[in-house]
């Protein structure tokens, strides 16, 4: 008797078990949550990754402008801050994967030219950030290992993935011309006229940065430009800034936040001479906005009104002897709306003024028609207004030097463009810099002196980490994985370009 009812509870606790096991799916399943990728969804991803993913938080966000020289750090020695560039990395080539799933998914065929014209631009804008550290890289064979199972890709030459990139921007402007609004897309809600600005407006990005090279014919640098700005649709305003808001929610605050003491990076910053010098020099009120006045000058009579009570410390000086200055505290900091607020500002990844910077040059160079001065005047009052209007009516934001249209009129007059060609590409790009201040996380402002030597940055040789230390670094080596794992095509790629030699004080080919 024993033993049946042993057999009948055993059968009993195995049915349950079974009966449970049949409705694990369902009771597993999140109700409030979809089962199904879309091509919103996956659209979602691929912008996030190269904005939210690129735009790091605290110590993290702040590196790009210490290799930029806006800044220096006082926690320790920071290899960007003494030009100190170790290996690139290829892994964020693997956010391109989505790119065919997200237009596969794609309902109706409008819907399929915009989420294809949108994998257009984040490859062309992900390869190029790549192609500008390194040189050389895979494109061709890039991310087809699962596709085409190619898990060793070949290198192509830098000029091969730039004419990529540009084919690809110039697909995305014909596609997003013949597609609809999307979902999914957490910058311009959608709008595939922004999207169409947006990649266009890159595209001249893309050209600026090989004006040495209009002499070739495949590329036809020079008629491209031309071609982009007299027939396809561009930036109009800030409203158009491919930048990146911020919320009042865990995970999605401003990167540089100190709301209840959560950021402790906020004490390592003196801002540099690169950055307030020129303000001063121009009478810049952008200073009042990015910076905060020394507590000593304070302490001694001056007022936050007072360009004098900025002063700077020079980005190349020993780390010692700034260590002295920051413990001192008679340097400039940053202005407390960055630490303060949960949306001190969108950052921007591109932004409207750095468009009218690139017509300006053109414009210079003679490639377009119109005044270079037109588009500066146009640059600077949409930087100008930019701070204005996302810095709340706050003295301590301020401090007291407001920038008015008034204001913006009568700095123009007093810093028009003029002078030498050479001095007019000087001031570009000077007003460029001061306006990508904490914008433009991918070096940027790194990539700008490499090009044009300006903003002219201090070389110290008794600092400079670099080797030799007489000189800058151009590039990233390439990374340790690809000389384990694809030694023979990373090997070609250094041979072709560098003579074997992977170092980075070699010239890639956009450089010479």
């Amino acid at each position: 008797m024993k033993k049946t009812i042993k057999f009948v509870s055993g059968m009993c606790m195995v049915l349950s078990m079974m009966t449970s096991c049949s409705n694990f799916d369902e009771i597993n399943t999140n109700p409030n949550a979809t089962d199904q990728v879309t091509s919103s969804m996956l659209a979602s991803n691929l912008i996030l990754s190269i904005t939210r993913s690129d735009i790091s938080n605290q110590k993290s966000f702040m590196q790009p402008f210490l290799l930029g020289k806006y800044i220096t750090w006082q926690e320790g020695q920071e290899s960007y801050q003494y030009n100190r560039i170790n290996r690139g990395s290829l892994s964020n080539l693997s956010r391109l994967r989505n790119v065919d799933p997200m237009i596969s998914y794609a309902i109706t065929d409008a819907a399929k030219s915009s989420y294809t014209a949108l994998g257009h631009f984040i490859r062309a804008w992900q390869f190029f950030v790549l192609t500008m550290q390194m040189g050389d890289i895979p494109y061709t064979d890039a991310i087809k290992g699962e596709t085409d199972g190619i898990i060793q890709p070949k290198y192509d030459t830098q000029k091969d993935v730039f004419l990529g990139i540009l084919n690809e921007l110039d697909q995305a402007n014909d596609l997003f011309a013949q597609g609809e609004d999307f979902d999914g897309d957490p910058i311009y809600g959608g709008s595939i006229d922004q999207w169409q600005r947006l990649s266009n407006s890159f595209e001249l990005y893309v050209l600026i940065n090989l004006f040495k090279k209009t002499d070739d014919t495949d590329l036809n640098v020079k008629s491209r430009f031309q071609n982009i700005v007299s027939t396809r649709p561009l930036m109009r305003n800030n409203e158009d800034n491919f930048a990146l808001t911020f919320l009042d929610k865990d995970g999605q605050k401003y990167p540089w936040v100190n709301i209840n003491s959560s950021n402790p990076s906020t004490i390592y910053p003196m801002l540099t001479a690169n950055l307030l010098e020129p303000l001063k020099a121009m009478d810049d009120r952008r200073l009042f906005y990015y910076g905060k006045p020394s507590a000593i000058k304070i302490a001694g009579g001056k007022l936050p009104s007072d360009f004098s009570a900025y002063p700077s410390v020079e980005a190349s000086a020993s780390f010692n002897s700034l260590q002295t200055v920051h413990a001192s505290k008679d340097f400039t900091d940053l202005n407390d709306r960055y630490a303060d607020l949960f949306n001190a500002e969108p950052v921007g990844l591109f932004n409207y003024w750095d468009l009218q910077f690139i017509l300006a040059e053109a414009a210079l160079r003679g490639w377009i028609t119109g005044l270079a001065a037109t588009y500066y005047n146009a640059g600077v009052t949409a930087s100008m207004q930019f701070v204005a209007t996302n810095t709340p009516g706050n003295a301590d934001y301020d401090h007291g030097m407001k920038i008015t249209d008034a204001y913006i009129s009568q700095y123009l007059l007093a810093n028009a463009l003029a002078g030498s060609s050479e001095h007019q590409i000087e001031q570009i790009i000077t007003q460029k810099y001061l306006a990508g201040f904490l914008h433009n996380v991918d070096f940027n402002a790194w990539f700008e002196n490499r090009r044009t030597g300006y903003p002219v940055f201090v070389l110290n040789s008794s600092t400079n980490l670099n080797t030799p230390t007489t000189s800058f670094p151009k590039r990233w080596l390439y990374p340790q994985a690809e000389l384990d794992f694809n030694g023979e095509n990373v090997a070609e790629a250094i041979q072709r370009q560098f003579n074997g030699n992977d170092n980075v004080n070699q010239e890639m080919w956009i450089l010479k």
